[in-house]
C-alpha cells in the first residue's frame, strides 16, 4: 500500500496584534459571566458589609449626586476631536482582566482617536490589596499630567506587583521616579486625603450606576456588555459612525 503522508509544511506565525486579540476575546466572552458572579460575592459580602474598598460619597458629596457616568474631573485617557461617541470604563488596576483588555482598548483609541472620547474612572475592588494604593498612585500622578504613561505602566507591570499583601507603595514611587515627575510633588499628593477622596468619587458613582466587577464599560451612556470581541468592536464602530 503506497504512502500519502504529505511532507508538513511550516505554519506562519500570526501576527503580534492577532494573538493578542485571541487572548483578549476569552476574556471579553468572559466579561459578562464574571460580572454575574463578582455581583454574586459582593452581594454575599454584604453580610459582612464588604463593599467595594473606598465606597460611599466622598467629603461633601451626598447620596443623590452619586451614579453619574462622566464628571468634569474624570480622567479622559483622551478627547475625540470630532466626538461621536463616548466609551467610559471602570477599572482596577490589578484586576487580570482589566490587563488583558488593556491592549484591545488601546488599539481601539488608536483607531478611533478622532470621533471616540475614552474616558477611565477608578473602581478598586475588594480581595485585591494594593487596587485602591495603585489607583492613588495613578492619581497622584495625573495631577502631574502624567495619567496615561503611569496607567500604562501599571497594566505593563501588574504581574510584578499584583495579588500581594505587601504594600506596594514604594514600587509605584519607583514608576513616578521613572516617569521623571516631582517626587515631592507626588508624595504630597499621595499623602492627601483629597486624593483618596477622588479614587472614592468614581467608586461612588459606579456603585451607584450597578457596577459590580471590572472591567465595565458604558457606551453612550449604555452598559456595554459583548459576548465577543466582533461584537465590542463592531459596537464602537456603529457607535463612532452616528
Amino acid at each position: 500500500m503506497t504512502s500519502t503522508d504529505p511532507t508538513p509544511t511550516k505554519a506562519t506565525p500570526a501576527p503580534s496584534r492577532q494573538r493578542r486579540a485571541k487572548i483578549v476575546v476569552w476574556v471579553l466572552l468572559g466579561l459578562v459571566v464574571a460580572a454575574a458572579i463578582i455581583g454574586f460575592l459582593v452581594a454575599r459580602g454584604a453580610a459582612t458589609d464588604q463593599q467595594p474598598q473606598g465606597a460611599g460619597p466622598s467629603s461633601g458629596q451626598s447620596t443623590q449626586e452619586a451614579g453619574q457616568l462622566v464628571r468634569e474631573n474624570s480622567r479622559v485617557l483622551s478627547q475625540a476631536p470630532n466626538e461621536k461617541a463616548v466609551l467610559v470604563e471602570f477599572l482596577d488596576f490589578e484586576c487580570e482582566g482589566c490587563a488583558a483588555a488593556y491592549p484591545f482598548v488601546e488599539d481601539l483609541r488608536a483607531e478611533y482617536a478622532d470621533t471616540v472620547t475614552f474616558v477611565h474612572r477608578y473602581f478598586p475592588l475588594p480581595g485585591h490589596p494594593n487596587s485602591v494604593t495603585a489607583a492613588v498612585a495613578v492619581e497622584a500622578a495625573a495631577q502631574q499630567g502624567a495619567y496615561e504613561p503611569m496607567y500604562q505602566k501599571m497594566f505593563e507591570t501588574q504581574p510584578e506587583w499584583s495579588h500581594t499583601t505587601e504594600d506596594r507603595s514604594d514600587v509605584f514611587r519607583g514608576y513616578a521616579e521613572d516617569l521623571g515627575l516631582d517626587l515631592a510633588a507626588y508624595d504630597a499628593a499621595v499623602a492627601d486625603p483629597a486624593t483618596r477622596e477622588r479614587v472614592e468619587l468614581d467608586v461612588a458613582d459606579g456603585t451607584a450606576l450597578g457596577v459590580s466587577g471590572t472591567p465595565t464599560f458604558y457606551l453612550d451612556g449604555e452598559p456595554l456588555q459583548p459576548n465577543s470581541l466582533e461584537e465590542f468592536t463592531a459596537a464602537v464602530e456603529a457607535a463612532a459612525r452616528d
